[in-house]
């Protein structure tokens, strides 16, 4: 399994922008297709944004569609999450997952230990 490493979280107003990091360890990583998921207090982990091995592909749920970009430096085994136009809906425990199935959007087994994001209306 991948190690995986989120940071970047904190306290927004509405409006602003954030930009998630996950540093990942093994030399492997640039072979694992990557996303981003999160999980609302009371609420189901619910998935936000993957990308392909290669960068050439990208996936996102309808709530954050034009808002967020998922993006990748294999050179340094980390996958990034731009985040902007933040809404109060968008506090969350935003959780990096490795190896998902990109046909399903199933997560893979490796999960960081998450990064808190809290926005302020």
């Amino acid at each position: 399994q991948v190690q995986l490493v989120e940071s970047g979280g904190g306290l927004v107003q509405a409006g602003g922008s954030l930009r998630l990091s996950c540093a990942a360890s093994g030399r492997t990583f640039s072979s694992y297709d990557m996303g981003w998921f999160r999980q609302a207090p009371g609420k189901e982990r619910e998935f936000v944004a993957a990308i392909s091995w290669s960068g050439s592909r990208t996936y996102y749920a309808g709530s954050v569609k034009g808002r967020f970009t998922i993006s990748r430096d294999n050179a340094k085994n980390t996958v990034y999450l731009q985040m902007n136009s933040l809404k109060p809906e968008d506090t969350a425990v935003y959780y990096c997952n490795a190896d998902l199935r990109l046909t399903t959007l199933r997560p893979g087994d490796s999960w960081g230990q998450g990064t808190q994001v809290t926005v302020s209306s």
